[in-house]
Formats: structure tokens, sequence, C-alpha cells
């Protein structure tokens, strides 16, 4: 194997093989490392993340949905592939190219923006509780 993959990827199914197709890649620049300013963000984006995940896996989300700049289309990434996508920025300041989803729920899917507004609600119900005098 070339590389060892972050965890959360599955097994690269080539490796070993001497005809790998993905060995044309190799000869792709690397990515360059992260500036602090970037590196911050994605190790907050990693924190965020992990609260996210502690609130609402256990209520059926299984990840976060992202309007694709490129192809303006929804893309799904659970959270397992979102923190490997996350960790392998900060290692060398690329994404792996991934599989999509096939046939995702799209109700089992979120955004980052529904992520924050749950995780402040909950945080403000946690100190403050429900708001409702009695």
């Amino acid at each position: 194997m070339r590389d060892q993959l972050p965890p959360g990827l599955p097994p690269d199914p080539f490796a070993g093989d001497p005809a790998d197709p993905s060995a044309a890649l190799d000869a792709i620049e690397p990515g360059e490392p992260l500036d602090p300013h970037e590196r911050l963000a994605v190790e907050e984006d990693l924190a965020d993340l992990a609260v996210y995940e502690a609130l609402l896996a256990h209520r059926g989300i299984r990840g976060l949905v992202v309007c694709c700049e490129d192809c303006q289309q929804d893309h799904y990434h659970d959270w397992d592939m979102l923190r490997a996508n996350l960790l392998q920025l900060l290692a060398d300041g690329t994404v792996r190219p991934h599989e999509p989803a096939y046939d995702p729920l799209p109700e089992a899917y979120v955004t980052w923006d529904y992520c924050r507004g749950y995780a402040d609600a909950s945080m403000n119900d946690a100190l403050h509780g429900d708001g409702f005098d009695v």
C-alpha cells in the first residue's frame, strides 16, 4: 500500500497492485500545508463536527449535506467521511477523492447551519431550561 488512509475511509482496493489505475495520480503535485488560519478553521470544524455528531447521530442523522459549488448538486457525507476529510486536510492540505453516498436518504442529512442552530439551541436549553415558567 502506497499510503495509510485516514480512519473512516474504505481500504484501497488496488493496494499492492502494480496495475493500480490511480498510480497516474502520484505525479500530481501534493497539496500545500494549510496556513495557520486555515489550520485553525479546520480544527474548529473538527471540534464542531464532534459536537454535532454527538447531538444528532442518535436521532438518526447520518451526516451533512453540502451543495457542491462545482456541480450545484447536493452531496451527502457521513460523519466518518467528514472527519476523515478534515483530518486529511490537516495532514497534507488535500482531500482524497471519495465515492458519493449511494442512494442516500436526504432526510437523514442536515446542513452545517442546521447543526449550528441545533447545537446553539441545545446549549441554551442546557443552560436556561426550556424558557417557560410554570
